[in-house]
């Protein structure tokens, strides 16, 4: 367990305080570093809670209610375009108490002992999403960084991985719309890694929370690409959370889909291993799945805000595909993090926070060095004042 913990280095918000320290902020203090979605709960999200409340007398089983599962196998036919019965509300979803428990529990009943004879590898996106690499590194596995950078349209590219790495991997990890940088995965993409995991015999875990908030269209996602491959998904785990789609992080409601021998790996390990979802927490999620009202008018607000930001920031920004980050090239991110915070009172997210280095001791090959991720999560008025505030100092 030491060893373990020595390989995970401080997260990134745990970073940002150490930069930050005890020095005061240059005026009141607006926070655009965390993407915690803010906003009211749906009428129908807190109709069905209530009405559920009876459902805490009884142990909830780690299947989730037949409510929810038809609820969410619904949603995920109707939203991806796919062919009625393509998922199976049986043996094709399960509840989870946010995309991140299950983004790291799946691993485990993946991971075998060695692969090829050697140690399993898990590849990610390099920036990342901080539970990839805890998760790897807990089931056992190396975990492979794979930069995502301007020149590859901040995607991974996992098929320029040596031969001998290809052939120790387990999993990989994709996020679409990307956090931090906001990229979509095109037909193509998704097409390619998928000939890729057949190839080398990996699962793709699909992390697509972002998957209903985008600007120009809705994204290219996995099960819809996956299904003209393969009728069963295989190979495929695809993550999708409440937090982002209906702006309610605080109720910890995802599901993972896709290949239902993979689900019932993950099943049977999580009845052993994870915790079950509240019953009126799968009565409101249900509720939740179903409507599609309040995702349009959350979709709405974000693209005011985004709209606002280029009015602000002009071409120092690129609009992102999808999610309500902000992935701005500052030249030191670190450097300009701090200066936002002591000048002007924004606190932001220095890019390299969320990255690794590609060559250990130089952090300029952090592929995040350069940039910093702000957070349009606030209501608008907040976000274009810390907005202005971020245009003086950036020029």
């Amino acid at each position: 367990m030491t060893e373990l913990l020595a390989a995970m280095p401080p997260g990134p918000f745990a970073r940002l305080a150490s930069l930050l320290g005890d020095t005061k902020p240059g005026k009141e203090p607006i926070s655009l570093s965390i993407g915690d979605p803010s906003g009211q709960v749906p009428g129908v999200v807190a109709e069905a809670l209530a009405g559920a409340l009876a459902s805490l007398g009884n142990y909830p089983a780690i299947t989730g209610t037949q409510d929810w599962r038809e609820a969410a196998a619904g949603w995920l036919i109707s939203r991806f375009g796919l062919p009625g019965g393509s998922i199976d509300p049986e043996r094709q979803v399960l509840p989870l108490n946010g995309t991140r428990e299950g983004l790291y529990l799946s691993l485990f009943p993946l991971m075998p002992l060695t692969k090829h004879g050697a140690k399993p590898a898990i590849a990610m996106p390099n920036p990342f999403y901080q539970v990839y690499a805890s998760a790897a590194l807990s089931a056992g596995a190396e975990p492979i960084y794979v930069a995502a950078t301007q020149e590859n349209g901040f995607l991974p590219d996992y098929a320029a991985l040596p031969e001998d790495t290809l052939k120790r991997l387990v999993a990989v990890y994709i996020c679409s719309p990307s956090n931090p940088e906001g990229a979509a995965a095109g037909e193509a993409y998704w097409k390619n890694l998928f000939a890729l995991a057949e190839r080398y015999d990996f699962t793709v875990l699909a992390d697509e929370c972002y998957a209903d908030i985008y600007y120009d269209a809705p994204p290219t996602c996995a099960l819809p690409a996956r299904l003209a491959q393969s009728p069963g998904f295989t190979r495929l785990l695809s993550f999708h959370s409440l937090s982002k789609r209906s702006g309610l992080p605080g109720m910890r409601s995802g599901m993972v889909t896709g290949d239902a021998a993979l689900i019932a790996k993950l099943r049977g390990f999580r009845n052993v291993a994870g915790p079950q979802m509240a019953g009126p927490i799968l009565a409101a999620s249900a509720a939740a799945w179903r409507d599609e009202a309040h995702v349009a008018a959350n979709r709405a607000l974000y693209q005011q805000k985004m709209a606002a930001a280029q009015v602000i920031l002009g071409d120092r920004m690129k609009r992102p595909d999808g999610g309500f980050f902000l992935w701005l090239k500052v030249g030191n991110g670190e450097e300009i993090a701090y200066r936002l915070w002591t000048e002007q009172g924004v606190r932001v997210l220095p890019g390299a926070f969320m990255g690794r280095e590609i060559e250990p001791g130089k952090p300029q090959s952090n592929p995040g060095f350069s940039y910093i991720r702000v957070a349009l999560v606030s209501n608008l008025s907040t976000i274009m004042t810390a907005l202005e505030r971020v245009k003086k100092i950036l020029g």
